[in-house]
């Protein structure tokens, strides 16, 4: 019963296609193809750093990438960014700088959509920023709910040991 309720709870918040999150009348869709830049990066290679102005949504399109950031003098890794994700939806919806440091962990490219072309979409088109508004709520919900099962997890763990 409470596997399936987790389960449950997981796919509410499972990520959706970016074809929908993106999905818009066709010109706006023309607007932000017109404007997307592909970049080519080899391993090891910065995106972007934390810190930095956002200049955009990046979706990653292959290879994989490690997200680091710097908090209270702490170095943390975050959770690694696959082809297919969107990337820094927190900055570019929240008109602020990166919250962390993107690299190419492998060989990879990822799209930018620029914030300029991205602001305008959103003035001509609103329900494409609310689409990405409720992906950035799911993002965050998945995040917490398997910080979640990793301390119901690691408390598992310790009680056994005791």
């Amino acid at each position: 019963m409470q596997g399936e309720t987790r389960s449950r709870r997981l796919e509410a918040v499972r990520a959706h296609p970016v074809a929908e999150l993106l999905e818009c009348p066709s010109a706006i869709g023309l607007l932000l193809n017109g404007a997307a830049k592909y970049m080519n990066l080899a391993a090891g290679e910065i995106v972007f750093r934390q810190g930095e102005v956002c200049r955009g949504l990046y979706l990653a399109i292959a290879g994989q990438f490690v997200r680091k950031t710097e908090r209270l003098e702490a170095h943390l890794a975050l959770s690694p960014a696959r082809a297919g994700d969107l990337v820094e939806l927190a900055a570019v919806l929240g008109d602020c700088p990166h919250t962390y440091t993107l690299a190419a962990q492998t060989a990879g490219s990822v799209l930018l959509l620029p914030i300029e072309t991205l602001n305008q979409a959103f003035q001509s088109y609103p329900p494409l920023r609310m689409q990405l508004l409720e992906e950035l709520a799911r993002e965050v919900s998945r995040a917490y709910c398997t910080c979640c099962l990793s301390r119901v997890g690691y408390q598992r763990r310790g009680r056994s040991a005791a």
